[in-house]
């Protein structure tokens, strides 16, 4: 399990050495444009939704765990 968690430790880590040589055009178009703005907002909403989704669920489970 640790061999296997600092396997994946590292191999996030070279991506992220690999990324920083990259100039993302649509990321500057989008904060240019003020866009940008747009997708943080869909993206939080869509964060959001499935939060209370898996907590509606937990609290199903619950319900149906305590009946039986």
């Amino acid at each position: 399990m640790k061999k296997t968690t600092l396997l994946f430790i590292l191999f996030i880590t070279s991506l992220s050495v690999f990324a920083q040589n990259n100039g993302v055009e649509m990321a500057d178009e989008l904060r240019k444009s003020g866009k940008i703005y747009v997708v943080v907002a869909i993206m939080l909403l869509l964060f959001t939704a499935f939060i209370i989704y898996l907590f509606t669920i937990d609290k199903r489970l619950k319900k149906i765990e305590k009946q039986n």
